[in-house]
């Protein structure tokens, strides 16, 4: 189980990356069909989601790291840092669901592979 939440934390590392594309590099472009935002919109958060963009890369680079370290002979310290990077790609999930009812969908996409990727190691730990 621990190869399965290894390979789920690795597309949730890849899917925090394009978030990062969208948000710190096509947020006036591209991103603009995928989250609804007018010109206007777009042009005045601009600053706030290049930051947030950023979030979501460091998020995904502690996973990525983890899954290199486990691969690299130290399991314990790769795990560690594999949950500690989908643990709060899930959390702020969680707080993305809770705090905008109408972004819903966003927030399933966006926590699905790091919950799989949490159950899953956590069920290879217990085994």
């Amino acid at each position: 189980m621990i190869v399965v939440g290894l390979v789920l934390a690795g597309l949730a590392a890849v899917l925090h990356v394009y978030i990062f594309w969208l948000e710190s590099v096509a947020w006036t472009t591209t991103a603009r069909s995928v989250f609804g935002t007018t010109e206007q919109e777009a042009a005045a958060t601009r600053e706030m989601a290049f930051n947030q963009g950023f979030y979501n890369l460091f998020l995904a680079v502690v996973s990525a790291v983890g899954i290199v370290v486990h691969a690299a002979g130290s399991p314990d310290v790769g795990v560690a840092l594999v949950l500690a990077g989908t643990g709060s790609m899930l959390a702020a999930a969680l707080v993305l669901l809770l705090s905008s009812s109408d972004k819903r969908g966003a927030a399933v996409r966006q926590g699905t592979l790091p919950l799989l990727a949490v159950v899953a190691l956590g069920v290879g730990l217990l085994l």
